[in-house]
């Protein structure tokens, strides 16, 4: 009886088991993507610690067009290229620089906003030009376009240490501690913190380099590039993408 039992068992068991590999796996709807967290207005923490920013309402309404849902995952910002080809994530979306070098490893969306990158000192600087950078102590955050831009121009020799932080905020941060006299930043970024800490900062006339502003899928992945550049051309054509740059910059600055 307890032999027969035994085997009964294990019948519904091999049954069970090959059921289950017989089911057609569940595809997980949900768009993965990576950004810095510490990167305003673009995409940031708020006083409540929610992930918020133009980016993240950007992306919000385009998976809403693609039928998908969204998940943000704050990376580490020098590794984004690695978490997107390893498939931990499924785009870099957070104030995304384009550069020929970037288009190497990565698929780019049609650019959807201008930006530059710029050098702001305190309000009190005797720094008022790029020559002025001669000597100084310049701080950026790595492996980020402003390190691009900087090692593209001649101003890059002539000073005196290039200090790299992780983020925006660290760098900035030091500028107003006076650990470096000068930082290196996204024209968007800064005036965003300008406009929140008053008479604080300054920017010099001079820009480093202008730039755009894309959304990175992993290379060989044209199905999710095409799919999300459809949702982003009818953000645009129904004026959702108007709306929301409103809200973050006051004004209607994405291209069409």
């Amino acid at each position: 009886m307890k032999r027969s039992i035994t085997i009964i068992l294990t019948i519904i068991a091999i049954f069970s088991l090959l059921s289950g590999c017989s089911k057609p796996e569940e595809k997980d709807n949900t768009l993965v993507i990576g950004i810095d967290d510490k990167f305003a207005p673009m995409g940031f923490r708020d006083e409540n610690n929610k992930i918020v920013g133009f980016d993240i309402d950007y992306a919000k309404a385009a998976a809403e067009k693609m039928g998908t849902k969204v998940k943000f995952q704050p990376i580490d910002w020098k590794t984004k290229e690695s978490e997107l080809s390893s498939g931990r994530i499924d785009l870099i979306w957070n104030g995304y620089t384009i550069t020929d070098e970037r288009k190497k490893k990565v698929l780019f969306t049609k650019p959807y906003l201008k930006n530059a990158q710029v050098v702001v000192t305190l309000a009190n600087s005797n720094i008022t030009k790029l020559d002025d950078l001669a000597g100084k102590v310049v701080g950026l955050q790595s492996l980020s376009s402003a390190a691009d831009a900087l090692n593209d121009h001649p101003i890059k020799s002539k000073i005196k240490t290039v200090t790299e932080y992780a983020d925006n905020v660290l760098a900035l941060s030091d500028l107003k501690l006076g650990r470096v006299d000068a930082v290196i930043i996204d024209e968007v970024v800064i005036k965003y913190y300008m406009s929140k800490e008053k008479d604080t900062f300054k920017l010099l006339d001079e820009s480093l380099a202008p730039e755009e502003y894309g959304v990175g899928v992993k290379k060989g992945n044209e199905e999710l590039l095409k799919k999300l550049q459809k949702a982003l051309d009818e953000l645009n054509e129904d004026g959702t993408a108007a709306e929301i740059s409103k809200k973050w910059f006051g004004e209607d600055k994405v291209l069409k």
